[in-house]
């Protein structure tokens, strides 16, 4: 039985269809995901896609490829774990130490954290409104619209609060660097 047998079989409800799409597909798709995923989220992914493929095979469009199909809805799930992950548990502290271990003066590295955190405190209180569109949208990169849920306000106040953020963080950052005889 070829692959798009299958997937019209898993469409019409067939559990045994679907393991055997899995067998078939699962060991390519799970090492071309872990060239982008930590090794923990890559069989997570796996069961996602497959669930994806399982509610969307009445979708299939047999002309176009079966591994194609799947490596689209892998690559999509990939995206939502990294985005549930966030790059503040994944991207950002390597990001961090790589500024930090390539800084030319430590200390220069070390006055910019201060910048930055003396600069954070012009948004208030950990927890406050503004702070918390911050760490949301610019630390955990969540768009808009899940900010708004999250926080129970409308998409237009989160777009203003953000507006704020970036006008406050820019000031304030634009402060420290005259008060150092910086300029930018």
């Amino acid at each position: 039985m070829d692959d798009d047998q299958l997937v019209a079989r898993i469409a019409a409800g067939d559990d045994t269809a679907l393991r055997e799409l899995f067998a078939r597909h699962a060991p390519w798709l799970a090492a071309r995901l872990r060239a982008a995923l930590p090794a923990a989220d890559v069989e997570d992914v796996l069961q996602e896609t497959f669930l994806a493929a399982w509610r969307g095979a009445g979708g299939y469009q047999p002309q176009q490829a079966c591994g194609g199909w799947l490596w689209g809805i892998a690559r999509r799930q990939a995206a939502l774990a990294l985005r549930r992950r966030g790059p503040a548990a994944t991207a950002l502290p390597a990001e961090l130490a790589a500024d930090l271990s390539s800084a030319a003066d430590p200390l220069q590295a070390a006055l910019s954290r201060v910048e930055l955190d003396d600069a954070l405190t012009a948004l208030g209180q950990a927890g406050s409104p503004d702070r918390e569109v911050w760490r949301l949208m610019y630390v955990e990169d969540r768009p808009v619209a899940e900010v708004a849920d999250l926080l129970g306000v409308p998409e237009g106040t989160v777009k203003s609060r953000a507006h704020r953020v970036r006008r406050l963080l820019r000031a304030a950052l634009r402060g420290s660097q005259a008060a150092e005889g910086g300029t930018r």
